[in-house]
């Protein structure tokens, strides 16, 4: 999940917590219908089903900002749907006060272990590597190889009302600022979300996200900011007979306390599709 930081609030929540963002139409464990997962900010503890594929683009623009984030990630199932693989790969544009620059930003490995699921709740932890694939010099990386943990729990509270919960942790052992100075930054997010089924297809969802981010800002020494946001939006699929399924969504992130003005608008589209003839 993870375009490191744009702007505190429209890129902090976004690059941090779309890398798990899980796939559609789970079977065991699973969601009572079809979409109950593909959320925007909020990871959920649906591993990608056995024999299934799922391509995930998102794409989110700072409100009157030069600033955006478009991530691509790929889900894979291990032999099981206890083990999955996934890979995200971000690009983005950042914005300070003096220049502006264009690019890839750092790439995330990424493993989740489906620790429990059943038809009420599921829990997942993602344990993902972080490669220092941008550049730091011109803002689009952190400089440095770094560890994210995420835990993320999903509860069904009703047959159409679901609920997802996150908690993590990002570690940069070295990372570095524009001008070469390194130091240690480690960062933590929260998140919630609930997802109403309005429909099989169709879904209403409201998250809240939280992070907290650091950066280095000389030989040893960092400074954090925090960026909290809420952000309403929908999804609906669209279902073929080949077993394809696309799910294409719109939400709208508003940032509030110390985030308040940082607004934006997140795109989200994911294809997903038997990668073997027999599902297996």
């Amino acid at each position: 999940m993870s375009a490191r930081r744009v702007v505190p609030a429209f890129g902090v929540v976004m690059a941090t917590l779309l890398v798990g963002a899980p796939r559609a139409g789970a079977q065991e464990p699973g969601p009572p219908l079809a979409i109950a997962d593909n959320s925007f900010l909020i990871e959920e503890a649906y591993n990608q089903e056995r024999g299934v594929v799922q391509h995930i683009n998102a794409f989110q623009r700072a409100r009157g900002a030069d600033s955006w984030v478009y991530t691509f990630t790929q889900e894979w199932p291990v032999l099981s749907q206890k083990h999955q693989l996934s890979l995200t790969v971000p690009v983005q544009r950042v914005r300070n006060v003096v220049s502006a620059a264009t690019g890839l930003g750092d790439v995330a490995l990424n493993y989740r272990y489906q620790l429990a699921g059943t038809e009420r709740w599921a829990v997942a932890p993602r344990l993902s590597l972080l490669l220092p694939t941008g550049r730091a010099a011109l803002g689009l990386g952190a400089g440095g190889s770094g560890v994210q943990l995420n835990l993320p729990v999903s509860a069904s509270l009703a047959r159409s009302l679901v609920t997802h919960w996150n908690a993590g942790a990002t570690v940069t052992p070295s990372a570095r600022n524009a001008l070469g100075h390194e130091a240690t930054t480690t960062g933590y997010n929260l998140g919630a979300s609930a997802i109403w089924l309005a429909r099989p297809a169709f879904n209403v969802l409201v998250e809240v996200a939280w992070a907290r981010t650091a950066t280095v800002t000389g030989p040893g020494a960092t400074a954090s900011e925090h960026g909290l946001s809420i952000n309403p939006g929908i999804r609906w699929a669209h279902n073929f007979s080949s077993g394809l399924q696309i799910v294409p969504g719109i939400a709208f992130p508003i940032g509030v306390g110390p985030s308040k003005g940082e607004d934006a608008l997140l795109l989200y589209l994911s294809f997903e599709h038997p990668f073997r003839k027999d599902g297996r």
